[in-house]
């Protein structure tokens, strides 16, 4: 007896040409939606939003960042924006942040005022702890509390090196430092002299100075007013009052009427 064997049904080939057709269009659509947006007001830069400048303008800091509104949102990185601002002198830190849709914040941070200087125009200008000089119109109140530098050429090296140095010392012991003149001499080319507050004289060297600022406070809270000498040794001398000055006068006075 013969049995009939099944007739086997040959296996549907699956339609890769609709699903190709619809990667293709997808794509299309995707491309579509960029070129839409890329070229919508949406993805431009509507505002920028500068804060956290003291000396520098924001007119200053947009030109340093090299965008301005209209430009494309995503076409500059915020670290690239930063670097260009920071080529500023007066800028020390600069941070940037982006908000879709749109907006560009940059929060600027500059370097501290470690001192002033008079100019031969007479006009108060504030240095920078980078050496940067900027004018000081309205910052008279901090000259309380920060040295005067004169006597400095402008293109004196070590008036920079001085105003690096000033930054690294507390503003406590900074306050009492009343003016700042340079008297170099060939074994110290970057010395200095500086009055205090407290009144007292104080010949140093630029190079030495934040690592003599703890024994300069040390004598000055423990010491009448003197000069004091900070170099390769240190050493103290305090002024001669006028009481002992004229006891000294009258000293002498009676030796030669003796003599």
């Amino acid at each position: 007896m013969n049995t009939q064997m099944p007739v086997l049904k040959e296996p549907v080939r699956k339609r890769r040409g609709n699903k190709k057709l619809l990667a293709v269009l997808f794509l299309l659509f995707i491309a579509l939606l960029g070129v839409l947006f890329f070229n919508s007001s949406i993805s431009k830069i509507s505002e920028i939003q500068i804060t956290g400048m003291h000396f520098t303008t924001t007119e200053q800091i947009a030109a340093a960042s090299k965008i301005e509104t209209g430009d494309p949102f995503f076409q500059t990185a915020s670290d690239l924006i930063e670097r260009n601002v920071k080529t500023l002198p007066q800028v020390e830190e600069a941070k940037v942040m982006k908000v879709f849709p749109g907006i560009v914040k940059i929060t600027v941070q500059e370097y501290p005022v470690v001192a002033f200087e008079l100019t031969a125009q007479g006009e108060l200008t504030a240095l920078l702890s980078s050496g940067t000089s900027m004018p000081a119109a309205g910052e008279g109140a901090q000259l309380l509390d920060k040295p005067v530098l004169s006597g400095w050429s402008e293109s004196d090296p070590v008036k920079k090196e001085l105003t690096e140095k000033l930054a690294l010392i507390p503003q406590k012991q900074l306050a009492d430092l009343s003016e700042i003149t340079p008297i170099p001499s060939k074994a110290y080319p970057d010395r200095i002299r500086i009055f205090t507050r407290t009144h007292f004289e104080v010949i140093t060297a630029v190079s030495v100075l934040p690592q003599k600022i703890d024994a300069l406070n040390a004598v000055i809270e423990t010491q009448e007013p003197g000069k004091i000498t900070m170099l390769l040794a240190d050493t103290y001398v305090p002024f001669q009052t006028e009481g002992e000055e004229g006891s000294e006068n009258g000293d002498n006075a009676e030796n030669v009427q003796s003599e």
